[in-house]
């Protein structure tokens, strides 16, 4: 499972993790691993490159383009509302509030995937949703 933090350092050349976690976008797209992803994070990668400081800045179009592009090999895990209630519960039982639930529909999908790994650059905001979640997390390197 791909957090959509992988996926925007992938995109944006001058990030600072940009080389590792293009290699294992690229590792999806030559079918070397299987990718998946959260359909929630499609819009969260969207709405993140589009709003980059970037010179020149990366247009909706061309945000389109790329999403299109760079995810064509990828298995897209949608949510239902069960998985909506699961990971707001999760989240109620942690006391957590606010945009954790983002990585909380993320660690959802990679549960209900039963993916081996769930490559994100912030291992923190998913290591403290379950040890289940946390057996999970890699940060690509």
């Amino acid at each position: 499972m791909f957090d959509s933090s992988v996926v925007v350092a992938a995109l944006v050349v001058s990030h600072q993790s940009h080389t590792a976690c293009v290699h294992r976008l690229n590792q999806a797209l030559q079918r070397d691993i299987q990718g998946f992803i959260s359909t929630h994070s499609l819009a969260e990668i969207y709405s993140v490159i589009t709003r980059l400081p970037l010179k020149p800045p990366i247009s909706p179009q061309l945000a389109q383009r790329q999403l299109a592009a760079n995810l064509q090999n990828f298995e897209f895990i949608p949510l239902l509302v069960e998985d909506y209630q699961a990971a707001i519960a999760q989240m109620v039982s942690l006391n957590l509030p606010g945009g954790g639930i983002f990585d909380a529909l993320i660690a959802q999908a990679a549960l209900k995937a039963n993916v081996e790994q769930l490559l994100t650059l912030n291992p923190k905001h998913f290591n403290r949703l379950s040890e289940t979640v946390a057996s999970l997390v890699q940060v690509p390197q």
